[in-house]
């Protein structure tokens, strides 16, 4: 009996252990983008409730994926209310960081950033933040959209260097958007896709799972390749131009405000919680909200925009697969 007793036991043991879990790696992050401190008469409010949000839920950091503010003293009790964040909180340089006469070296050191690019690991992901603003050329005039030849040889020696999988924030996109007639990513996009690519097909394990970006105050996403992009829109409004403003508030917010009434603001800001997992998805929780008078299309903007520009930061849920 007592040979019958311990195979009954080593039998247990092995079909405990054929049933144990495996444990992956997960990290939360709270998201927005494109603030844009100065031009709204309500940031104050918008960029305090987003930080109040995650202070309540607590993501393992916080990122802004650009244009966020200027390094001047109007814009420095916003900055305050971000660094009120309890925990890690992580910047991306956006093209109007630079307006008013600012440089990109001011707005790094504002900051307090050693690099406007870099890297770091957490919860057993590498994330890379990259900056969309040099210059292709000397001659180059206007805001940027590139990223040079100095960045592109970084970007490749820190993925050599990575044992994690890896998630990417930009500013500008890192791909061309179909259907829109317009190019909100970085020139050099097809570049930098083959460079992530060929990082995910040599380390399967440790593969590129998704870039993030803001610029183009849309909400989108589409997987390219195995690589998720997803665009995270404006906390604040969507830019309509010339040709569609309207006065939105009052008159006294337009006299204070002139540059509202050439978009579509948004009633409440817009931001997001992103839960990522080496289990194979990503969960992404929007805000959702409505537009402050006619949107953009009952002013008559292009009715084929609808499908990148709606009051929202979408709940989605992505899949993906690391060997």
């Amino acid at each position: 009996m007592k040979g019958v007793y311990y195979l009954f036991i080593l039998l247990v043991i092995a079909l405990s252990g054929c049933t144990e879990k495996k444990s992956y790696d997960k990290i939360s992050f709270g998201i927005c983008s494109d603030v844009h401190l100065p031009t709204m008469h309500d940031s104050e409010y918008r960029i305090q409730t987003f930080i109040d949000s995650m202070n309540s839920a607590k993501p393992d950091f916080i990122i802004e994926l650009g244009d966020f503010g200027i390094p001047k003293e109007q814009c420095a009790p916003y900055f305050d209310i971000w660094n009120s964040f309890d925990g890690d909180k992580y910047h991306v340089i956006g093209n109007h960081e630079m307006d008013g006469g600012t440089s990109r070296q001011a707005a790094v050191d504002y900051r307090h950033m050693t690099k406007s690019y870099y890297s770091f690991n957490k919860n057993g992901f590498h994330m890379i933040v990259l900056d969309g603003n040099d210059k292709k050329s000397q001659e180059a005039k206007g805001y940027k959209q590139y990223i040079g030849p100095e960045q592109v040889e970084w970007l490749k020696q820190d993925l050599e260097e990575i044992t994690h999988p890896v998630i990417i924030f930009s500013h500008q996109g890192l791909q061309m958007y179909k259907g829109a007639n317009e190019n909100y990513g970085v020139e050099n996009y097809k570049q930098i896709q083959q460079i992530l690519e060929n990082h995910s097909a040599a380390n399967p394990a440790n593969k590129v799972i998704a870039c993030f970006n803001g610029h183009s105050h849309w909400d989108y996403a589409e997987e390219i390749n195995g690589i998720h992009y997803v665009t995270i829109t404006s906390m604040a409004y969507h830019w309509l131009g010339d040709d569609y403003q309207h006065i939105r508030y009052s008159e006294a917010v337009d006299e204070n405000y002139r540059w509202i009434k050439y978009t579509a603001p948004f009633k409440e800001p817009l931001f997001g919680v992103v839960e990522v997992s080496t289990q194979g998805y990503i969960k992404i929780k929007g805000k959702k909200t409505e537009w402050v008078g006619p949107s953009p299309f009952e002013v008559g903007f292009p009715e084929r925009m609808k499908k990148y520009l709606r009051p929202a930061i979408s709940d989605r849920y992505l899949e993906f697969k690391l060997k």
